[in-house]
Order: C-alpha cells, then sequence, then structure tokens
C-alpha cells in the first residue's frame, strides 16, 4: 500500500489523535465558539447541498455545487476546519488543523481524481479543464456533458452527510465543555 493510499484510507482514524492534541490546546471563549459555528454552518451547508447532488460510482456531478468546484464537500470541510480554527481560539490548534487538512485533502483529491478519470474518462477530462479542483469558480461552468441533477434530500441521507452536522455540533459543544472547565 502507498502512502497516499494509506493516508486516504486512514486520515479518519488518524484525525482522532490530532482531534485529541487540538482540543488540549483549544483555548474557546463563547465569542470564539459562536463564530466558529457561524462559519461552520456555512460549511455544513456547503457539504449538505453536494451530498445531495452526488450519486457515487452512478454519473459524474458536474451541476449543482460541482459546476463552481470539482470538489464542494471538500471545500465545505476546509470551511469547516476554518470555522473549527476560529472556535478553538488558540493559534497551535488552528495551524494543527490547517496542517492536518491540507496534508490528507491534498492527497485524497489527487487520489479520486484519477479514478474518476479512469472511470469517466473524456467526460471528466472535460469537466477538470472547466472546473477548478478546489477554490471555486464565480460562475458555474457550462458543460456539454452535463445533465442537470436537482438536489435530493434522499440523497443526501444516502450519502451519510447528516454526520458532519453531528460531529460539528459535539465538537461546539466539546469546546463549551472545555471553557466552562477553564473558567472554573
Amino acid at each position: 500500500m502507498s502512502a497516499a493510499a494509506f493516508l486516504a484510507r486512514w486520515r479518519v482514524r488518524l484525525g482522532y489523535p490530532v482531534a485529541a492534541v487540538v482540543l488540549w490546546l483549544a483555548r474557546p471563549s463563547p465569542k470564539s465558539i459562536l463564530a466558529g459555528m457561524v462559519v461552520g454552518a456555512i460549511g455544513l451547508w456547503l457539504r449538505a447541498l453536494a451530498a445531495g447532488h452526488l450519486r457515487k460510482q452512478e454519473v459524474l456531478a458536474s451541476t449543482g455545487p460541482y459546476a463552481y468546484t470539482r470538489n464542494p464537500l471538500y471545500f465545505g470541510s476546509f470551511i469547516l476546519t476554518v470555522g473549527a480554527a476560529i472556535a478553538s481560539h488558540s493559534w497551535p490548534s488552528a495551524l494543527i488543523l490547517f496542517a492536518y487538512f491540507t496534508l490528507f485533502y491534498s492527497i485524497v483529491m489527487r487520489r479520486e481524481e484519477r479514478e474518476l478519470y479512469q472511470h469517466h474518462g473524456d467526460a471528466f477530462r472535460e469537466y477538470a479543464r472547466a472546473v477548478p479542483l478546489f477554490l471555486p469558480r464565480l460562475t458555474p461552468a457550462k458543460l456539454s456533458s452535463a445533465t442537470a441533477a436537482p438536489f435530493s434530500f434522499a440523497q443526501y441521507k444516502k450519502n451519510r452527510e447528516y454526520r458532519a452536522a453531528i460531529g460539528f455540533l459535539l465538537l461546539l459543544l466539546i469546546f463549551v465543555v472545555i471553557w466552562r472547565l477553564r473558567s472554573l
């Protein structure tokens, strides 16, 4: 197994010790938690929108948020990371979060690119030329091969995207507990 495959496969499990360090270094306050929650809600919204358009292994997602960035789920995760960093109110925690995100997601995105090219061929090549890998376009790409796929709440549930919301809310709750314990 290559290092990239290992990191892609184990990114969530390896995130637990990283999260423990981030929480240990966190110095949250009510204002930082609230600000982080607002930013994180934007990331959750984007992830939910993307998950409602994503039909894994069925079709190449290129409409909705996928017309702006090839990785709206990961861009939403980046916004969630920013929200968590703000809520932590700790520069060391923020740096660890951004380093983790940059390391793992840059590898995962490139690996998925290869898989999508193998699966979708020229359709993916056209899509990749028109839509940036990560940072969104300002206007949606117009692709000849794109078929409009509306948002589907059933698809959102099928992709189990609600887990991101539960995880972020749990993180905010932990920040509240840390703030209360540190203020005693």
